[in-house]
């Protein structure tokens, strides 16, 4: 299950027109990795929200930009499973 978010995550970002040749768990969202803007990430929210019915406030998006692939991944878990 977890690797089938991650790998969501990695398509999702990848339809948004980012490239993710090297994207794994380990790569920050935010400037440190994919660097994506605050307008992409929360695209990203909103195509995780509508494929895993899971929330993410508008305010988390500067949290998510910090997480890492992996660590936005087991959010994901976190909440689905809550």
């Amino acid at each position: 299950m977890r690797t089938d978010v991650r790998q969501f995550v990695i398509e999702a970002i990848a339809a948004m027109n980012y490239p993710v040749d090297d994207v794994d768990a380990d790569t920050p969202l935010g400037s440190a990795g994919i660097d994506l803007e605050s307008l992409a990430v929360a695209e990203l929210a909103v195509r995780v929200e509508d494929e895993f019915g899971v929330k993410f406030a508008d305010e988390e998006a500067e949290e998510m930009a910090g997480m890492t692939v992996g660590e936005f991944a087991d959010a994901i878990l976190a909440r689905s499973a809550a």
